[in-house]
């Protein structure tokens, strides 16, 4: 038995170092592996410019160098983004080891606020036609103009990483500052003859073939593009990525966050149903997640959860319906002001909110929801009262809203609205009696008055 004992813990001792030797292996046979045949590694950044996309630009600067890519072609369209994501892409595309040509495609596409930047910073500024780029005048994320102390500071800064990075790549300062200062576009013709970028292409064949022969600086030297023939070859976002990118959306990440909310309140008022606790968990987790890549006003935030734990008071008070009020108004507020920025905001962001239509179907939602338990809880107290009244009276209850001298007591298993009988504050968790019902209210006083009245 002990032998076999031994011969099974060799066994297990030598598929593990078995199972080492592969995972140290791997790398170094990946890397001897052949080299592949000169390429063009080509990905598609559209919409807002985030942290999703300053990963996925990085992951495919990356990719192309240990492909050894001839080029990287970054296909833009977007209406703006991020300030702090906008600076890593810059940097990124200034630092990069292969030389990247950042084509405003496809026809109808444009390069605005943030994705000027992104162009101008690439070695290789192209546009298809019927494309334009431009309009990087410092806004805030209403869309409305800033102060004009704040416009100035904002202003000057992004006017000068403009200009800095026309002076990197040999373009026209003074007409990409105009992007800054006022608000200037230009349409792809404009943009050529005014060397703010490099020239138009129909397609990427036409972009490849204008840039056979051209040179251009990297990170490790000057290169000589030799770009005919070159194979063509697509990354797309990983499945993470797309995900970060749907969560990243404001409205789901509105949606995220109240449902979250309502989970972890459903399950505090409601112990042991375990999965709405799980379900609001996990979604708040991944609206945080979400909210990291959006430029949130936490106020905003604040506010939504407020009205998640409004509605489960308003649930479990009874004759409270100020609290239901409240909710909906709190929800509402929240929504407009999530993506309201205040202050030192991004200049190159597009306009960002919740969809109007969305806040006002979610707040409708939850006032005609809160009404209609509201009306059942009052019907259902309401029938059976005479007789429920005739057995509260004399009935002990415990304090869980304090007395003072309004408050909330739980009869039994039912919430009720609660007066203390001299006026007297009582804490929670102290027990009392009942001694009259009135509609939805009871008056009451403390059990140990009655105790001592007894005993007296």
């Amino acid at each position: 038995m002990t032998q076999r004992l031994r011969i099974v813990r060799l066994f297990f001792v030598a598929l593990s170092l078995s199972l080492v030797f592969t995972g140290l292996l791997g790398p170094i046979l990946a890397h001897a592996q052949a080299p592949t045949p000169p390429n063009a590694l080509v990905i598609t950044v559209d919409g807002i410019i985030n942290s999703v996309k300053e990963r996925f630009i990085s992951r495919a600067i990356e990719q192309a160098h240990e492909d050894g890519a001839t080029l990287l072609v970054i296909q833009l369209d977007t209406p703006g983004g991020l300030l702090g994501a906008t600076r890593e892409i810059v940097e990124l595309l200034l630092e990069s080891p292969v030389p990247v040509a950042v084509f405003v495609s496809p026809r109808g596409a444009r390069a605005g606020s943030a994705g000027t930047f992104i162009t101008a910073a690439g070695n290789f500024a192209v546009m298809a036609p019927g494309t334009n780029i431009g309009a990087a005048t410092p806004i805030s994320s209403t869309g409305q103009d800033l102060e004009e102390t704040l416009a100035t500071k904002v202003e000057n800064d992004t006017a000068a990483l403009i200009r800095s990075i026309a002076q990197e790549r040999g373009r026209n300062e003074d007409k990409l500052e105009e992007t800054v200062r006022s608000a200037a576009s230009y349409s792809a013709q404009e943009a050529v003859a005014d060397n703010v970028v490099d020239f138009i292409a129909n397609n990427l064949d036409d972009l490849l073939s204008q840039l056979n022969g051209q040179t251009a600086e990297t990170s490790l030297g000057t290169v000589v593009l030799e770009t005919q023939g070159l194979e063509i070859r697509s990354l797309g976002k990983s499945v993470l990525e797309h995900f970060l990118e749907f969560i990243s959306d404001p409205n789901v990440s509105f949606i995220l966050l109240t449902v979250g909310g309502l989970g972890v309140m459903v399950e505090m008022y409601n112990p042991g149903l375990v999965a709405p606790g799980v379900v609001g968990v996990i979604c708040l987790l991944l609206a945080f997640l979400a909210l990291g890549n959006l430029p949130v006003n936490w106020a905003g935030v604040v506010f939504i959860l407020l009205a998640m734990a409004l509605i489960g008071l308003e649930v479990v008070v009874a004759g409270f319906g100020i609290l239901g009020v409240g909710a909906v108004v709190s929800l509402i507020v929240g929504g407009l002001l999530l993506f309201t920025q205040f202050g030192d905001v991004s200049p190159t962001l597009p306009s960002i909110s919740v969809n109007r239509w969305l806040l006002a179907g979610t707040g409708g939602t939850a006032a005609v929801s809160l009404g209609y338990v509201m009306r059942m809880a009052y019907q259902s107290r309401k029938e059976g009262l005479p007789q429920k009244a005739a057995a509260l009276i004399g009935a002990i209850g415990t304090v869980t809203g304090e007395l003072a001298p309004t408050g909330i007591v739980l009869v039994g298993n039912e919430t009720w609205t609660a007066i203390s009988e001299d006026g007297s504050v009582i804490s929670i968790g102290e027990q009392v009696e009942v001694k009259s019902v009135n509609g939805l209210v009871v008056t009451v006083f403390r059990h140990t008055d009655s105790y001592y009245q007894d005993i007296s």
